[in-house]
């Protein structure tokens, strides 16, 4: 038996995802393995960078869709994939996060009857004003095999009406990329090469439409930002969407936050993992500074990655300059020590390969003899 199966990734967080799990399917003689590369992030930092660092394979197809609305990005990755999935005729289609790409993808093998596979299902914000969301409830609802990173979201799937037998809770293998390179990530000298040198400093992401493109709410943020920066310099590699919204407003920042171009997987992993504490609007994150011990002030109302909150190193700050500034006096003062989740262990990638052999060893899901 050889399963034949087609990842595809297109955004930074998917590269992440997907780099454990080609490897282990790569060291199973059970699995024959397709990379593709939408195009979603195609940049140098945002792309092809991670790529390397991360030990991924140069991808076996590349579709280019480049940016775009979402209806335009979504449609040229279903328009392009369609071909490539009409070559492969896999057993199955794996999809990670909760991209554009993501959902295209899902919806692209599953109007051609394939088997969708998606890699960290379950996680729920519970705010349909987010495109993220939309993009998990979708994939989540035509999938076949369900990888779910934390308790919440095999709760999350039941309440939904998943059956049981199709979810699978493996931990979360972002860790895995985590644990597999922080080692080689302490040693980049990225701190020398932005000037930080031995002392105490934060890190900043910034780039959710909600909190970039308002300028009402990317006020209140850059306010607290700017009251924070001065008890603790800020360094902020920028997102292009943010980079964009900053260069068209009329106040300008102080000295004290550190404007950067995006960075490598290794380079930002470094500064996470030595700063006193990070700021961000981004999902991975609140799970790689939980994983790492860094406190954590989430730049949102909402999280779709409780367990980081519940036991982990993140506080959920709001997105105004009160609240934001609250958060950050609670945790100077108390510190959030957190703990790691269950599973979150360095071996997601793993279980995720016994799910895919149970599942293709049964009837409905198993793959062609060769």
């Amino acid at each position: 038996m050889l399963v034949r199966l087609v990842c595809v990734a297109g955004a930074r967080p998917n590269f992440m995802k997907i780099a454990p799990l080609i490897e282990a399917l790569r060291q199973d003689a059970a699995f024959a393995v397709r990379l593709v590369h939408t195009g979603q992030h195609y940049d140098e930092n945002m792309s092809s960078r991670f790529f390397g660092e991360l030990g991924l394979p140069e991808p076996d197809y590349h579709l280019a869709v480049g940016s775009g609305s979402h209806a335009r990005q979504t449609a040229a990755v279903m328009e392009r994939l369609e071909p490539v999935l009409e070559q492969e005729q896999p057993d199955g289609v794996v999809v990670a996060g909760d991209v554009n790409s993501t959902l295209a993808a899902a919806l692209t093998a599953k109007k051609m009857g394939f088997t969708v596979i998606h890699l960290e299902a379950g996680l729920r914000s519970f705010d349909r004003t987010m495109p993220e969301e939309i993009n998990r409830i979708v994939t989540d609802a035509i999938s076949d095999v369900l990888l779910v990173s934390e308790e919440s979201g095999v709760r999350n799937l039941l309440r939904e009406g998943v059956p049981e037998e199709r979810i699978e809770l493996v931990g979360n293998i972002m860790i895995d990329s985590l644990r597999k390179h922080l080692d080689q990530a302490l040693q980049s000298d990225i701190r020398v090469r932005l000037g930080i040198g031995d002392g105490a400093f934060g890190l900043v992401t910034l780039h959710r439409p909600a909190n970039v493109d308002d300028e009402d709410r990317r006020s209140e943020i850059l306010a607290a930002l700017a009251e924070i920066s001065s008890e603790v310099p800020l360094y902020w590699p920028v997102h292009p969407r943010s980079r964009a919204r900053l260069e068209a407003q009329r106040t300008p920042l102080p000295e004290s936050i550190h404007l950067c171009e995006p960075l490598g997987y290794l380079d930002f992993l470094c500064l996470e993992a030595t700063c006193k504490v990070v700021l961000t609007d981004s999902g991975g994150i609140q799970e790689e500074t939980t994983a790492l011990g860094v406190p954590c002030l989430t730049l949102r109302e909402n999280t779709e990655r409780p367990v980081t909150v519940g036991c982990g190193t993140n506080r959920l700050a709001g997105t105004s300059k009160e609240s934001i500034l609250s958060a950050w006096e609670q945790t100077k003062a108390n510190p959030k020590r957190g703990e790691l989740p269950p599973l979150w262990d360095g071996h997601a990638a793993e279980r995720c390969v016994e799910a895919l052999r149970r599942f293709f060893a049964k009837p409905q899901g198993k793959a062609r003899d060769v």
